[in-house]
C-alpha cells in the first residue's frame, strides 16, 4: 500500500488523508458526526415532510383540480379538430368551441356558469339582430346598404355600451352586453358580402353551444368548486379573526400577558383586520357568482346571499375599529398604568364578552345554526354599554394631561364596537330567519364571566 500523511484536527474529529499520487481524499461522515453531537445540523427527514403537507392547503388542492379540469375540457373540445368525422360536420368553426371553452372556464362553477349564460345570450341576441340587420341591408341595396350597416352598428354598439355603464346590469351581465356588441358588428359587417350569414351564425352557434356543454359539464359534475361554499366559510372565519385581534389588543394595552409571553409575537392579527377591511370586492364577487349556481348541498336556489354582503359590511366596520385601536397601543401618549389599571377592569369585562360573542354568531353561520340574539347576546350587550358609559365621568378620566384623554378614546371605541356587535348580532339572526337555519335545542351564549 502506498504510504499516506495523516493530519489531525485541533479538536479531533475528522481525518484528511493526502497521498503521494497527490490524490485527495476528505471523509465527510466524522464531521457530520460532530456537528450532530454539537446540535449544529439537524438530519431529519419527517420534519420536512410534515411542513411540505402543511404547506399544501385545500386551495392548493383545488387549484390542481382546477388545472386538471380546463386540460379535460380542452382535450375533449379539440376532439373536434382531431376526429374526421367531427371535422366534417363542424369543419373551421370548431375553433369557436376552444375559444369558447378557453374563455368562460373559470375557477368556481357559478362565474363558469355566469361566462357560459352571458356569452350564450349576447351570441343568440347579437347574432339573431346581425342577421336582420343584414337582411334589411340586403333589400335596401345600393349605398343604403351600407347607410343602413353603419347606422345599425352605431346604434345597437351604443345602446349596448350604455348598458354596461348601469350598475345593475354591469355587475351580473357586462360580458354579455360585450358579447352582444362582438357578434352584432362581425355578423352585420361580414353579411354584407356574405350570402349565407344565417348559416353561418347557426354553424358558430352551435359549436359555441358544445365548448359550452363541455364546461358545464365538467364543471359542475366533476368535483365542482362552489363559490357558495367560499363566500360561506370565509365569511364565518372572519368572526374568529376579528375575536382573535380584540382579545390580543385588549392584552396589549392593559398587559394581561406577563414578561416572558410579551418576548412573544403578539396575538394581536391585525393582518386579518387589514384583510377583512379589503375583502368587498371579493365578497361581491363571490355572491354574484353564487346567485349563478344551481341549487346544491345545504344552499338553495333563493338562498339570501345579499344578507351575506351586508354581514360583510358590519365585520369590516368592527375590524376598522379594533386598528382604531391599535392606534391606541401606539400612541407616544399613553397614559400611566395606575390610571389604566382603574379601567382595566371594565374593559376585560368587555373583551371576555365581545370575543365570545363573536366566534358565536361565526359558529352560527359556520353551522348554519339560528342565533337567537334577541333573547340571549343583546341584553348582555346593552348592560356592558350602560357600564362603559359610567366610567366615562369626567372624574374617574382625570385631567387631559395625565392620560385621560387618551383613556377616554379607548373606552369611546370600545364602546362603539359594543354597538356594532349588536348590530352584528341582528343581521346573523334575521339571516337565520331568511335562510331558515335550523333551531337549536339549547343555545350556548358567552358568558361575561
Amino acid at each position: 500500500m502506498a504510504a499516506s500523511v495523516v493530519i489531525s484536527i485541533p479538536d479531533g474529529e475528522g481525518v484528511l488523508s493526502l497521498k503521494k499520487e497527490n490524490k485527495f481524499k476528505f471523509s465527510h461522515l466524522p464531521i457530520i458526526s460532530f456537528l450532530r453531537e454539537k446540535k449544529k445540523i439537524q438530519f431529519s427527514l419527517p420534519p420536512i415532510v410534515s411542513f411540505l403537507r402543511e404547506k399544501k392547503s385545500k386551495h392548493d388542492l383545488r387549484k390542481l383540480i382546477h388545472s386538471f379540469k380546463v386540460g379535460t375540457a380542452l382535450v375533449l373540445v379539440s376532439l373536434l379538430y382531431l376526429l374526421d368525422p367531427l371535422f366534417g360536420h363542424v369543419g373551421e368553426n370548431a375553433m369557436w368551441a376552444i375559444m369558447t371553452v378557453v374563455v368562460i372556464f373559470e375557477f368556481f362553477a357559478g362565474a363558469t356558469l355566469s361566462k357560459g349564460l352571458n356569452r350564450g345570450i349576447g351570441t343568440i341576441l347579437g347574432g339573431g339582430l346581425g342577421c336582420l340587420a343584414a337582411a334589411l341591408a340586403e333589400q335596401v341595396g345600393g349605398i343604403g346598404n351600407a347607410i343602413v350597416v353603419g347606422t345599425s352598428v352605431f346604434i345597437f354598439a351604443a345602446a349596448a355600451t350604455y348598458a354596461r355603464l348601469i350598475p345593475r346590469i354591469k355587475k351580473r351581465y357586462d360580458y354579455g352586453a360585450l358579447i352582444f356588441i362582438l357578434t352584432f358588428n362581425l355578423v352585420v359587417v361580414s353579411g354584407i358580402r356574405a350570402e349565407k350569414v344565417i348559416v353561418l351564425a347557426r354553424e358558430r352557434l352551435s359549436t359555441i353551444a358544445m365548448g359550452f356543454v363541455i364546461c358545464i359539464f365538467i364543471s359542475l359534475l366533476v368535483f365542482p368548486i362552489w363559490a357558495s361554499d367560499e363566500l360561506h366559510d370565509s365569511m364565518a372565519s372572519k368572526f374568529e379573526d376579528l375575536a382573535r385581534a380584540l382579545e390580543g389588543c385588549l392584552e396589549e394595552y392593559f398587559g394581561f400577558i406577563n414578561e416572558k409571553e410579551n418576548q412573544q409575537p403578539s396575538t394581536a392579527n391585525f393582518t386579518s383586520c387589514k384583510s377583512i377591511l379589503n375583502s368587498k370586492a371579493k365578497d361581491e364577487s363571490l355572491a354574484n357568482f353564487a346567485k349563478w349556481e344551481p341549487w346544491h348541498g345545504k344552499f338553495g336556489l333563493s338562498y339570501p346571499w345579499g344578507k351575506y354582503l351586508q354581514i360583510g359590511e358590519h365585520l369590516r366596520e368592527i375590524a376598522a375599529t379594533i386598528l382604531s385601536l391599535k392606534g391606541s397601543l401606539q400612541s407616544p401618549r399613553q397614559p400611566p398604568t395606575t390610571m389604566r389599571e382603574t379601567f382595566k377592569e371594565p374593559c376585560e369585562a368587555v373583551g371576555s364578552l365581545l370575543a365570545p360573542t363573536l366566534r358565536e354568531l361565526g359558529e352560527s353561520v359556520l353551522k348554519m345554526r339560528r342565533c337567537h340574539a334577541e333573547d340571549s347576546i343583546l341584553p348582555k350587550l346593552k348592560s356592558m354599554r350602560v357600564e362603559l358609559n359610567s366610567v366615562m365621568s369626567p372624574s374617574k378620566l382625570g385631567p387631559i394631561e395625565n392620560g385621560g384623554f387618551a383613556v377616554a378614546t379607548f373606552v369611546f371605541m370600545l364602546m362603539e364596537m359594543v354597538e356594532k356587535v349588536e348590530e352584528l348580532a341582528k343581521e346573523v339572526e334575521e339571516l337565520g330567519k331568511l335562510a331558515d337555519f335550523r333551531t337549536q335545542l339549547a343555545l350556548i351564549c358567552p358568558s361575561n364571566q
